[in-house]
């Protein structure tokens, strides 16, 4: 195992910016880098305003975490909880002030699927699933769907939520659940009051599998699978994260995947490549990375992952 020190430093931010307008309406298909599922006469984001000393930088981070909760995550998941009072203590020691949530890749997707020989079409489904909601299991303690940094014990609630089982549906789609947190969520008043205008917003993926998110409903034969065609263009997720935040340099988004080429493996078990999580990184830009599930130890990756969102917090633009 490759031996790496990163040097955290000592401000931390993910903030969530209101948007001016109503939200966007899902309406995706085609192939990655396609136009923005946005509805007619939705609002255009706000003009950003010129950039001095007064708007540029934050002190409030909000950070989600959605976590695979399929049955290959184990392994992963048992690592992930381990490093958390690690996350916990270098937010702590920041100074900043931060809220953490988690919801899963789990959604319930419908879906249709045409049988050969004159079977016809019949609807289909992924099964139940958590579609976006912030977690708040019962023996958790906590008082509300995310953790603050003013809570007691914040380190054993945030192992304890993110002790998210091995139960949820294989088709994985963590960029769908993103959405669903930060649009569906919240308009339903499941998420509502997580995101808060002045501080920088965080995403965190883990996951071991492709993402195969979908916003349409969609028509399959009955060899495919989800995952093999027309899920939704990652740059849509891009382009709903800029909206919902209303600039690019407010939000920043990390994930921990299988970096490629093919299958990777570790000590704690293999990893698909995430191509369409890695089109996602590189589309967001600067403020996006990606590292590798398979590096045996996830105490780098979310290291990583809080210099990333530190870096990002400075130039953000308000």
């Amino acid at each position: 195992m490759r031996e790496r020190v990163v040097k955290v430093g000592s401000a931390l931010v993910l903030v969530l910016a209101v948007a001016c307008g109503p939200p966007a309406v899902r309406d995706g298909g085609g192939v990655d880098g396609g136009a923005v599922d946005a509805a007619p006469g939705v609002d255009a984001p706000p003009q950003q305003p010129t950039v001095d000393a007064s708007t540029v930088g934050c002190t409030k981070i909000d950070v989600l975490f959605v976590i695979d909760n399929s049955g290959s995550m184990g392994e992963e998941q048992t690592n992930l909880i381990a490093n958390f009072p690690m996350f916990i203590s270098v937010l702590d020691q920041s100074g900043l002030d931060y809220r953490v949530a988690v919801t899963t890749t789990a959604r319930q997707y419908s879906y249709a699927m045409t049988f050969p020989f004159g079977g016809g079409t019949i609807p289909m489904n992924t099964g139940s699933g958590d579609n976006g909601a912030m977690l708040q299991p019962a023996g958790c303690n906590m008082p509300r769907r995310w953790i603050e940094k003013n809570d007691p014990d914040k380190a054993t609630m945030f192992s304890c939520v993110a002790n998210v089982g091995t139960s949820g549906n294989a088709d994985e789609m963590p960029l769908g659940a993103m959405r669903d947190a930060f649009e569906d969520r919240i308009q339903d008043g499941t998420n509502l009051g997580f995101r808060r205008p002045d501080a920088l917003l965080g995403v965190v993926i883990l996951t071991d599998e492709e993402d195969c998110s979908y916003e349409q409903p969609v028509t399959l034969g009955f060899t495919e699978s989800l995952c093999d065609a027309q899920m939704e263009p990652t740059m849509n997720y891009v382009s709903f994260l800029d909206q919902f935040t209303g600039h690019r340099s407010r939000w920043s988004a990390a994930a921990i995947a299988g970096m490629g080429p093919g299958q990777c493996t570790s000590t704690f078990g293999s990893a698909e490549e995430a191509t369409r999580l890695k089109s996602f990184v590189q589309q967001a830009g600067a403020n996006a990375r990606m590292s590798s599930i398979c590096d045996g130890d996830l105490s780098v990756s979310l290291a990583e992952t809080l210099a990333l969102f530190e870096s990002a917090c400075g130039g953000i633009i308000f």
